[in-house]
């Protein structure tokens, strides 16, 4: 399993850390233009994020994309 998990970087980050280093990077205006997301535009939390990344996929994958890229910076 751990073979599986090497290459990727993700791997033991959770996504109130992501969101948490991705507010501290753009905060929370700049995230949402980069990422068109009600939840970081209308009265935007860490816990209603939570909340909505977790329920849907899409948002999720963008957001760790963009963690990704603020990482590689």
């Amino acid at each position: 399993m751990a073979e599986t998990q090497k290459n990727n970087p993700l791997h033991g980050v959770t996504l109130e850390h992501i969101l948490k280093h991705l507010l501290a990077h753009y905060g929370w205006e700049e995230m949402n233009e980069r990422i068109r997301i009600n939840c970081f535009l209308d009265n935007p939390s860490i816990s209603s994020s939570l909340k909505f990344l977790r329920k849907t996929d899409w948002a999720r994958k963008k957001v760790e994309a963009l963690y990704l890229e603020s990482i590689a910076e």
